[in-house]
């Protein structure tokens, strides 16, 4: 074979190669975006996504942001998978704290939920509880003193973060006006959720991710990196209080993102 035939050949692959690979991009850039849920935790409300939901609603990504009814395990996590089945489409399921636990549960059977998100989330397994998880590792400062128990009908009970426990334990690295905000507007959760097992997990089925919080206070370091490796979820860690969501939102949206991709 000459000279001049072989870069007549290997010019020839390299504009076939080119013309596959940019009907892929277009292929992928023609696919509509997955639906982004966000699913916020105990003693807290959907606001706390606000800055994520900004930056992904941006790049032109579905959101929206349920209320979690902070009510129960089951019945919350029944609650959300109504929503979903309500949603057309891929979905990316991103949660905090306890919606990590709910998500966990809510996707299960749902072939829609192509990803889960943890943001210093639960990430169960079959029969553990919040309490477990929680104090498997040493390094939590959510405790009984750092917490109100009100009754909200006869025999049960909503838990709520004492206003001096609030910032220190919760929202370390967030401004003390913000944090006063959030600890006025916090939406407490049933005494009950924090035994309450959880069922069959969705991680086991469906990709993950996980973004560590590495100064959290609620949900310890070694906790997140426990519950991540054993669901094999991509991991990303930042120097973040419990709430990694509101002090460092391109962290979490940039993880959504990659789960999304």
């Amino acid at each position: 074979m000459t000279t001049t035939r072989r870069a007549v050949l290997a010019g020839s692959a390299a504009v076939a190669t080119s013309a596959l690979l940019g009907t892929s991009e277009a292929q992928a850039q023609s696919r509509p975006k997955p639906t982004v849920v966000l699913v916020h935790g105990a003693f807290a409300d959907a606001s706390g996504w606000n800055a994520v939901a900004t930056k992904l609603i941006r790049d032109g990504y579905p959101v929206i942001a349920p209320a979690n009814p902070l009510r129960g395990v089951a019945s919350d996590s029944a609650y959300l998978a109504s929503i979903l089945a309500t949603l057309g489409g891929p979905i990316v399921l991103a949660a905090h704290s306890y919606g990590g636990i709910v998500i966990t549960n809510a996707a299960t059977g749902n072939p829609n939920v192509k990803a889960l998100v943890y943001v210093a989330a639960f990430a169960p397994d079959q029969d553990e509880s919040l309490l477990q998880l929680q104090t498997q590792f040493p390094g939590s400062k959510l405790n009984e003193a750092a917490l109100d128990f009100r009754p909200y009908a006869e025999g049960l009970v909503d838990g709520y973060i004492k206003k001096e426990f609030f910032r220190p334990v919760f929202a370390g690295d967030v401004s003390k006006s913000e944090a006063e905000v959030m600890q006025a507007s916090q939406r407490p959760a049933d005494a009950r959720t924090l035994g309450e097992p959880s069922a069959a997990p969705a991680w086991k089925t469906i990709p993950s991710y996980y973004l560590v919080a590495k100064n959290d206070q609620v949900l310890p370091a070694a906790a997140q990196r426990f519950m991540a490796k054993r669901a094999g979820s991509r991991v990303d860690e930042v120097g973040a209080s419990h709430v990694a969501m509101v002090s460092q939102p391109s962290a979490a949206a940039d993880l959504i993102r990659r789960a999304a991709s």
